[in-house]
């Protein structure tokens, strides 16, 4: 039996943590999820992905939610306690101190292949920088960002240049749950082996203002529109939203939003390379309306520049 303990907070370690729970030789003696957290307008108290999932299964393991790890003297007797073989971390949202590190051997479950995309939001930037390929890296974890030994690794095409932020999450996720669970029963044939620092790159945490958008290059816009379409999604200065875009051209010469075209459902907006069809957007504080009919509202005709 392997005993491991577990943390993780989002959906993608949700779907981590249900094929390990389902192995019958791996046992998670713990979890460590973040603490719940007031969520939307009215403030809501809401658990984490990871344990909603475990209370409404009905799944007995223990749960601890630290607000932080660092000096935490508590958090370090519970995992000495438990004396697990491994620790298995997947997009747990705290960095791990070096004296917490030095308790078991500690796997990272990094959604990119390392040392490519170090940092917060290696799954976004894989689709904006319109990467051919990505995946998911299985660390040792040392002390430093997504530094570690890379002990195996998964690798997902994208040469299509289609998939949207969620479809990857959710195949990067199966993709990790298939390499941890080979990694924890294959450990000790497996070699690990160090990174090319030389090599590395860093992303760093999301914020909103990185979804707004000029409108330059059609292929930069959509790539954008795929890597944030469920957050912060793409917006222009007016704070106008776009919910429902494709290229349409990607050679053309244009002023920057300039209406080129109005048909019944969509618009084709001039980009200063290529062009993109809109089909619905959501103007600052209202509701998502279809984009001929926000034009019309606006009076906006062919010429007219999109605000």
């Amino acid at each position: 039996m392997i005993n491991i303990i577990y943390m993780g907070t989002p959906d993608y370690a949700t779907v981590i943590f249900k094929k390990l729970y389902d192995n019958k030789e791996i046992n998670i003696q713990a979890v460590f999820t973040q603490p719940d957290r007031a969520v939307g307008r009215k403030k809501v108290i809401t658990p984490p992905h990871l344990k909603n999932y475990i209370i409404e299964h009905n799944i007995n393991i223990p749960i601890f939610q630290p607000e932080r790890l660092k000096d935490n003297k508590e958090i370090i007797s519970i995992i000495k306690e438990y004396k697990s073989d491994f620790v298995v971390v997947a997009a747990y949202g705290q960095i791990v101190p070096k004296n917490i590190l030095q308790l078991s051997y500690f796997i990272n479950l990094h959604a990119s292949i390392l040392p490519k995309y170090r940092g917060a939001s290696p799954i976004q930037d894989s689709i904006l920088k319109d990467d051919d390929y990505t995946g998911v890296s299985a660390m040792a974890m040392d002390a430093g960002l997504d530094s570690g030994d890379i002990i195996a690794l998964s690798y997902v095409d994208l040469s299509s240049k289609t998939i949207f932020i969620d479809e990857l999450f959710e195949l990067l996720s199966i993709k990790a749950s298939i390499l941890i669970e080979d990694v924890l029963l294959n450990f000790n044939t497996l070699q690990p082996y160090k990174q090319n620092r030389s090599l590395s790159t860093h992303c760093s945490k999301i914020k909103k203002e990185d979804a707004l958008i000029e409108f330059k290059s059609a292929q930069d816009i959509y790539r954008s529109f795929r890597a944030y379409k469920f957050w912060p999604e793409i917006y222009i200065k007016s704070g106008l939203k776009f919910k429902d875009i494709s290229i349409y051209d990607t050679t053309s010469i244009n002023k920057q939003l300039t209406i080129l075209s109005i048909k019944s459902d969509t618009i084709i907006v001039g980009c200063e390379v290529g062009s993109i069809a809109i089909k619905s957007v959501q103007p600052k504080s209202k509701k998502q309306m279809n984009i001929v009919d926000y034009i019309r509202g606006k009076r906006l005709q062919i010429g007219d520049t999109l605000s």
